[in-house]
């Protein structure tokens, strides 16, 4: 007499809430167990494992060694997928060249992407989905464009709310949000959706903290990111300390520095906020429940200099024109 089937059924999703058609991923083990009734009781099990209909490749298939002449498919829309030997050089060209020139936004993407796996986009991950709200952006997948944004209604709403603050920034520094570009070498999919929210959120920071698009400010606002999320791009861009000038370097070691690293720490983790359901928000509110302190403005520091060596310089032309 045989013993009864015992059969288990496990489906993971790889969110923890609802997903859409075409993200879902499940993975289906079943397991089933016979045991015959003879005198040693022996027990035999077998294993299969399935995938459901809508099943994508993941990171870990991804993950396996390949050549260039013998490259996967990409696992989304403009993926490359990249050989170790790859990703290691592209992360050591962008990252020289950037230090290089700051202003390229492009080899800064690049260098972020290269060396933010294996570990660290994924720990910005699941620091999302231990939110509630990170897991809706996840569900959700909002994109940060002028179009979605609608400017116009921004641009009309009071400077003391989040939209109004972003807005009026972004036209004082000429900045567009249309600018990001795609993420491309990151293996997993919602991981590069991760990344995409992160680099289109950035102006966000901008905006939310006062610093201006200068060398001085990115560095600031790039330090304040890498005690957040621990990005090693945003670690590597302090190297830009060096090429600040003397006041400047100064100025961040004794102001900046101290400013991005003591609100990088404590305050939440910033790539959790819904920044388009908080557009009517009032920004200092929305700087209290974040723990984040405003800095000294930078552009009106700036500003100050530059009248001071202005007026120096007047002073000195007129003492010259008096000896002559």
């Amino acid at each position: 007499m045989k013993t009864p089937t015992a059969s288990s059924v496990h489906c993971l999703l790889r969110r923890p809430v609802a997903t859409r058609p075409g993200n879902l991923q499940c993975t289906i083990a079943a397991s089933i167990t016979t045991a015959s009734t003879t005198s040693s009781s022996s027990l035999t099990t077998t294993s299969s494992t399935t995938h459901c209909p809508s099943y994508t490749p993941t990171r870990q298939q991804t993950a396996r060694a390949f050549s260039v002449l013998n490259r996967p498919p990409p696992n989304y829309p403009g993926h490359v997928p990249l050989t170790r030997i790859e990703r290691a050089t592209l992360a050591l060209g962008s990252g020289v060249l950037s230090l290089a020139n700051p202003y390229r936004g492009d080899l800064i993407a690049v260098c972020g992407e290269a060396t933010a796996t294996p570990y660290f986009i994924h720990r910005l991950h699941r620091a999302m989905l231990a939110s509630a709200t990170g897991r809706r952006i996840l569900r959700d997948r909002p994109r940060i464009k002028s179009g979605s944004l609608d400017l116009p209604r921004l641009r009309a709403l009071p400077r003391t709310t989040v939209g109004g603050t972003y807005a009026a920034w972004l036209d004082r520094e000429g900045v567009s949000p249309d600018t990001r570009s795609a993420v491309r070498y990151i293996d997993d999919e919602e991981c590069a959706y991760v990344m995409q929210r992160y680099r289109e959120s950035h102006d966000f920071l901008h905006a939310l903290t006062g610093l201006p698009v200068v060398r001085e400010g990115e560095v600031a606002l790039k330090a304040f990111e890498f005690a957040n999320t621990l990005l090693p791009m945003t670690g590597f861009a302090l190297l830009a300390v060096a090429t600040l000038k003397p006041s400047e370097r100064a100025r961040f070691w004794d102001v900046y520095g101290p400013w991005a690293l003591r609100n990088g720490l404590r305050s939440d983790e910033v790539i959790n906020v819904y920044w388009e359901e908080e557009m009517e928000t009032d920004v200092q509110g929305l700087r209290r429940r974040l723990g984040i302190e405003q800095p000294p403005d930078l552009r009106d520091i700036r500003k100050r200099e530059r009248e001071e060596r202005w007026k120096q310089k007047q002073g000195m032309a007129g003492a010259a024109v008096a000896g002559s």
